[in-house]
């Protein structure tokens, strides 16, 4: 029997387990006037125990401190009746072994998300099937946010994760959503999760692994050793960049790390940079400025 998840607004959820995500979900209705806030607390309470108290992976055993941090913050741009268009931000972060820092790993936004919702519905999802494209768009970025996590720990580690994601797009195409298919341009749901499982940009992949694993884990035990190995595994993405120039997941890489790059090369202690300063500025050009910035 197919397992499906049904979610209404004042349920308790206690009865789940080994939940993955430890998510803070915001709703900002800033740009939408004269509106019943009340059916916005209503979804913002509902998404948060739908995110946090559902067991994404079967089998899986997250401890409570191994919960993985993340955000998503909903702008809601317009409201027609039950019909709401809306962007959604969605960040992650990544502990640092033996250090209280927390790297981020997802920094996405995404504008091509609408829904539709009424007040005190059952939230329904089945991965299966497409139900409504709010559970949809929230399921997917869940077992994204998931998936890449598990990449930073295990070279492959986020595939299963992944894999969900992408059926997840793969059924909602036939929905009519925007951002699901081939026809909605090449920066939507659809390509993120494809090429990140595609053999063509599996280098994505092996930087998130060498990159958390080879060099930020161990910057408390060898720092240039750790710079090194953060070098070489950002110097990945140039096979990427040789394939695709101004790759989708080049961008995502670099929305979410370039501050971190420039503060992990603009200190301790020195390594030879040329390489990597001027494979920066021909892999991301967009962020210059920040490359800059780098002060060996």
């Amino acid at each position: 029997m197919r397992k499906i998840f049904v979610f209404f607004l004042t349920l308790s959820f206690g009865f789940l387990h080994s939940q993955e995500l430890n998510c803070t979900l915001n709703i900002n209705i800033d740009q939408v006037q004269g509106t019943n806030t009340q059916i916005y607390r209503t979804l913002e309470k509902s998404l948060n125990d739908f995110i946090n108290k559902t067991n994404w992976i079967q089998g899986s055993d997250y401890k409570t401190s191994e919960r993985i941090n993340c955000s998503m913050v909903i702008i809601i741009s317009s409201q027609v009746n039950d019909t709401f268009t809306a962007s959604i931000q969605v960040q992650s972060t990544r502990p640092v072994f033996n250090s209280s820092y927390n790297t981020p790993v997802l920094n996405y936004n995404d504008k091509d998300f609408s829904f539709n919702y009424r007040e005190f519905q059952p939230f329904d999802f089945n991965p299966d099937n497409f139900d409504s494209n709010l559970m949809s768009v929230i399921a997917y970025y869940s077992y994204l946010i998931i998936g890449m996590d598990g990449d930073t720990f295990a070279r492959g580690g986020g595939s299963q994760a992944l894999g969900m994601a992408q059926q997840i797009a793969n059924i909602a195409q036939a929905s009519g959503y925007k951002g699901w298919s081939l026809s909605d341009g090449p920066s939507n749901r659809y390509f993120l999760i494809n090429d990140m499982l595609s053999n063509t940009f599996a280098p994505f992949r092996d930087t998130m692994y060498e990159y958390h694993i080879q060099g930020l884990d161990n910057m408390t035990n060898d720092l240039k050793l750790a710079k090194t190995n953060v070098m070489s595994a950002i110097l990945l993405l140039k096979k990427i960049h040789s394939v695709r120039q101004n790759s989708l997941l080049v961008r995502v890489f670099f929305d979410a790390k370039s501050d971190e790059i420039v503060s992990i090369f603009s200190g301790g202690p020195k390594i030879p940079i040329s390489d990597l300063v001027d494979g920066l500025q021909k892999i991301s050009p967009t962020n210059a400025t920040n490359w800059a910035n780098i002060k060996p």
